[in-house]
Parts: structure tokens; sequence; C-alpha cells
């Protein structure tokens, strides 16, 4: 019997790379979605319908800050040559600002403005990083595993967001908690961003530790102003056609994605009568689904190509929404969202590793940057579209349908992309 080999520099790389999507995602497991939102709208706000209006605006307030500054701290990590620090310093101010939301409690002066601005702060934070953090892939995997270890990240990543929750049901605010811990003004439940900060720094140190190294670009003659700045670093992508292709693509079909994840429990309660506690146990089995597509569908990716994976991803995603549209009955549904969530994590792994494989070594920050513009900048037409076809037409499952206008629509842009990095079609 052979001895088990010992992990080569290459798989250590790799594995810290993922070990930081199975840290980040208890941000967006605990505090974005399920724990912190909730409570926000149920205790720290004056009423629900006030909190859940104010939270939608933090996340919009969000994404536009983040669709904003996302190319030009790309572009300047690129210059720089610091990609690990922007990182470094991106998660780190996350991470202090969701530890801080722990001590905003009821009734504080100006509690509602002082969690918001901080959830704020932690959310563009943590978005910015995943900038920097993709843009490291094409330098931690080898070009043929790309695709694989794309899908590694993104199935670590839901799998540790569900194991923090979990932690989190177990020791903090559950009926009988392992802690001790003090449930005065819901204390426990504000100590579960104490849990996420913990959890974030933890296993984000190993890649802090060892990211992989630029060099930075050759110093400018002179500092370019701001409108030079932007103006410069359009022209950098219009250098690359077929990344604003793709990109343009990523803008549609993303659109759809984000609709079908914002409204799939309003869909599941409103159309088929679903508790809350019963959504709650839809959403976790479509992310454990998420998770093990992208890890499935990785091998995939590395055989036929970023490209064809997404297709293959939207062409499914189609389906299962279609499915859920025609469905009347809930395990027809279940089966329409399990369909759903299986392909949403190669899908967007798959856009990532496409990215990669699109982008330049000397643009890597800078166009990933763009990569997650485009994931945001229009973020609010799918919603837009599809609460207007439901008043409209006084339908759910019309509204639902406008989702496979944008899935059909990004992939027919997709089809005119090539799928390899394209040579600069301007002279330097």
């Amino acid at each position: 019997m052979s001895l088990p080999q010992k992990p080569t520099p290459e798989n250590r790389r790799i594995f810290t790379w993922c070990l930081y999507d199975w840290a980040n995602s208890s941000f967006t497991t605990l505090v974005v979605t399920f724990v912190y939102a909730t409570y926000f709208t149920q205790k720290i706000a004056a009423d629900p319908t006030t909190g859940t209006a104010l939270w939608s605006r933090g996340i919009a307030i969000s994404a536009l800050v983040i669709a904003l500054l996302s190319p030009f701290l790309g572009a300047a990590a690129d210059r720089q040559g610091k990609l690990r620090a922007y990182l470094v310093r991106s998660s780190l101010w996350c991470i202090a600002a969701t530890a801080l939301l722990t001590f905003v409690a009821p009734g504080m002066e100006h509690a509602t403005t002082l969690a918001l601005t901080l959830f704020i702060l932690a959310n563009v934070a943590f978005e910015l990083g995943i900038v920097f953090y993709n843009a490291m892939l094409p330098a931690i995997a080898p070009p043929e595993k790309l695709g694989c270890i794309s899908g590694y990240g993104w199935g670590f990543g839901y799998l540790g967001g569900l194991c923090c929750l979990a932690l989190a049901g177990l020791t903090l605010v559950s009926e009988t908690p392992f802690l001790p811990i003090s449930t005065e003004a819901g204390f426990q439940y504000r100590a579960s961003n104490l849990l996420v900060a913990a959890w974030f720094l933890l296993f984000s140190l190993p890649l802090f530790r060892s990211a992989p190294t630029q060099s930075p670009r050759p110093p400018e003659p002179a500092p370019l102003s701001l409108k030079s700045r932007f103006l410069q670093t359009l022209k950098d992508l219009g250098d690359y056609p077929e990344v604003g292709k793709f990109l343009l693509a990523h803008l549609l079909y993303n659109d759809g994605l984000v609709t079908i994840i914002a409204f799939g429990g309003i869909y599941a309660a409103g159309t088929f009568g679903m508790r809350f506690d019963e959504v709650l146990v839809f959403g976790i089995a479509l992310n454990i689904a998420a998770g093990i597509g992208s890890l499935v569908m990785g091998r995939v990716d590395d055989r036929l190509g970023g490209k064809v994976t997404v297709l293959l991803s939207l062409a499914a995603l189609s389906a299962g929404s279609l499915l859920a549209v025609l469905s009347y009955s809930r395990p027809t549904f279940w089966l329409a969202g399990c369909i759903i969530g299986f392909f949403t994590g190669p899908n967007q792994a798959a856009s990532r590793s496409l990215m990669a494989r699109l982008t330049p070594e000397q643009h890597r920050a800078e166009f990933f940057g763009f990569f997650t513009l485009s994931g945001k900048i229009t973020s609010f037409l799918g919603p837009l579209l599809l609460g207007w076809a439901t008043s409209h037409w006084q339908s759910q499952r019309v509204g639902m349908a406008t989702v496979l206008l944008f899935f059909t629509a990004g992939g027919l842009l997709l089809l005119r992309v090539h799928g390899k990095c394209p040579e600069r079609v301007r002279p330097v």
C-alpha cells in the first residue's frame, strides 16, 4: 500500500484560494441572507415594512458604489502590483464592519442609520475583495484546470456558508444553544456577526500569507485625473473586444440569475403557499444543490470550455425556470428548484473561469472589476421587469417567466464570444 503523497506547493495554493471562498461565504449567508437581514428588519428598524425598504436601499446603494469603484480599484491593483494587499485591506474592512454590527442594539440613538451604514461598508468591502480574489484565479490554477478550480471555489463557498449557518444555529440562535450567551435585546442574533467576523478572518489567513504576488506596471509619465483614468480604463477594455462581448452577455444572463435567486422564495410562498420554515428548507436545499453542481461541473468546464459550460447552464436554468412556471404541484416545483440550484453554481463558476481565460495578465484585476460591474450595474432590470409583469397580468407565473428573456438574450450574445484570450487588437 502506497503512502499518501505530500501536497505540492501548487495544491496548497489552490486549497488556500478555495478556502477564502469558504471563509467569505459566511458573510453572504448569515449577514446578507438569513440571520442579520431578518434581525435588522424585525428589531433594529421601526417596523418590518420600513426595515425591508431600508435594507433594500442598503443593497442598492452598495451595488452602485461597488459598480463605480471596482474597475478603478482593480486598475490600481494591477498598476501597483498589489493584488494581495488590496485583497487583505478590503477583507479586513468587511470583517471589522461586520464585527461592529454586533454592538448596534435596538433603541440606541440612530441605531437604524448606524447599522445600515456599517452594513453598506461591509458589503462594499466584501464585493471589492471578490474582485481581487477572482483576479488571482489565473495565477493560482493551471490553464487546463481553470474550470475545475473555479468550481471547487464556488463549491467550498456554498459548503462553508452552510457550515457557518449551522454553527450559528447550534451555538447562538437555537432555543437551547450550546453557549451560555445573553439573549437581552436579541444579543444572540447580533453575536452571529462576531462569529462571521472570526470565521472570515480565520479561514482567510492562509490566502493572506500565500497569495501570489505581481510585478507592478511601468510608472506612468504623469498621474491621470479621475476622468482620464476612466477613459483609459475603457480604452484598455476596448482593446479586447471578446472581453467586452462577454461582459455584455454576462450583464444580461446574470440579471436573470439575480432575479430568480431574489424572488424564488417569494414565488414559492405566493404561488405554492409555502410557510417561512418551508421556504428556508427549500433555500438551503438549493444552496446544497448549487455547491454539488459547482464541484461536478468544474470538470465539464475544463473538458468543454467555460463558454460551453455557461451555455449548458443557461439552457438548464431556462428549462428549470419554465418548469417552475408551468408547475402546479409541489413535487414538480421542488424538481424545478433543484435543477435551478444545481446549475446556478456552475453558471457562476464557469463565468469566472471564462473571464479568467479571456483576461490578459496585465489587466486581470482591472477587467475583473468590470466583471463585477457587469453583475451589478443593471441588476435592477430583472426585478423591475418581473414586478411590472406580475402587476400587469396579476400573475406571479407570468412575472417569473420574464427571467427566460434574460437567459435567452445573454446566451445568444455569448454564442458570439470566442472562448480564448485574444491578442490585443490595437497597436501598443
